[in-house]
């Protein structure tokens, strides 16, 4: 007992015969323990969470107690750990049931990019079976980079400094910043999102204290250098993109994440030339949300229709061809500008350029 009261900070909360203790009850770090004399069978590693391990005064990081029960001092908030980028090409394609698995909460996932770039990313494409309450809590991510993109349905929620609950129809996405307090709390039958998170395996944490709306609206605020963005698809504006016959419209991601990152929705405008280029960038990927294209790679030509999806290596020659009337493309890259993938043209002699 008084390894666990002088050494390590718990409180004594009971203590019995008192003649003769052989049981006590001690809590400390949101930790209730009960001490028995001469007990066998029980706890065996105890893992207590701090703010520094290396700070704490016990002396290391791990202990270990008279009684042979080894304490563990843990950092509550770990360094994000950010793996090196390994770039692959990536072709998924939306055929069968099979592909899909179930998820949280009784959501279903299909990974978008099964070899993660090395864990660097991880892309899921989400799909909510049945509409109404979602079972979630407030909570955020200690993240690098997190978007969502709204493909069917609606759902609603409700973040951190950003006004009241509001519905995230088809079309429209979010930016969720690194630490944003958040919640889902419903959605239509049926609803899917595009969630991108860098990295592959991050932290939720959830936030017992924090009661979602907030009293305050706090548009402007920074969350770890970035500002939420919602993007509303009903008043999106469209400008030419970097390839001709192409145009787009762009979220504001790239200037919330001061260039960090971009999404983008693409779709065909007049006649498409199939231009060759590469790119440098840290990632390139593309989701087919409606109509079909032909991506034109050394290996051959794939043909790509609605929820198919596309990762591009940087270095790697590719066009895209035979873009159909109704093509439109969900675009993200990392970093947000992506003027020098256009300016990397491949293109033979006499074919098309990009402008």
């Amino acid at each position: 007992m008084g390894f666990f009261v002088e050494k390590l900070g718990f409180r004594i909360d009971a203590i019995h015969p008192a003649d003769n203790p052989s049981i006590a009850e001690i809590s400390g770090y949101g930790l209730a323990i009960r001490l028995v004399k001469g007990a066998t069978g029980g706890v065996s590693v105890v893992y207590l969470l701090c703010d520094d391990p290396e700070a704490t005064g016990a002396g290391a990081t791990s202990l270990r107690a008279p009684n042979g029960v080894i304490v563990e001092l843990v950092a509550e908030n770990p360094q994000m750990s950010v793996p090196a980028t390994k770039q692959a090409l990536a072709l998924t394609r939306a055929s069968g049931d099979a592909l899909w698995k179930e998820g949280r909460a009784g959501m279903r996932y299909r990974d978008l990019l099964p070899e993660r770039h090395g864990g660097a990313f991880v892309v899921s494409h989400i799909r909510i079976p049945q509409g109404g309450p979602v079972a979630d809590y407030v909570h955020f991510h200690r993240i690098r980079f997190q978007a969502i993109f709204c493909r069917k349905g609606w759902v609603r929620v409700v973040y951190e400094g950003q006004g009241e609950p509001f519905l995230l129809e088809a079309g429209d996405c979010v930016l969720q910043p690194p630490l944003i307090r958040h919640r889902v709390l419903e959605s239509s039958a049926g609803a899917e999102v595009i969630e991108i998170v860098a990295p592959a395996e991050h932290m939720t944490v959830a936030d017992h204290q924090l009661t979602l709306p907030t009293p305050d609206r706090q548009s402007g605020r920074e969350f770890s250098g970035q500002r939420f963005v919602r993007h509303v698809a009903a008043t999106a504006s469209w400008s030419p993109w970097r390839i001709r016959g192409f145009e787009c419209s762009d979220t504001g991601i790239a200037a919330a994440t001061g260039g960090l990152a971009g999404m983008r929705v693409v779709r065909a405008n007049g006649a498409p030339p199939a231009v060759r280029q590469s790119h440098d960038t840290e990632f390139c990927f593309y989701y087919v949300l409606s109509g079909a294209v032909t991506v034109e790679l050394d290996r051959g030509p794939q043909v790509l229709a609605a929820d198919d999806s596309f990762a591009i290596p940087g270095g790697l020659t590719y066009a895209l061809a035979d873009a159909s009337a109704d093509l439109a493309l969900l675009e993200i890259t990392l970093p947000g500008e992506v003027g020098e993938i256009g300016r990397r043209n491949a293109a033979a002699p006499g074919s098309p350029q990009v402008p």
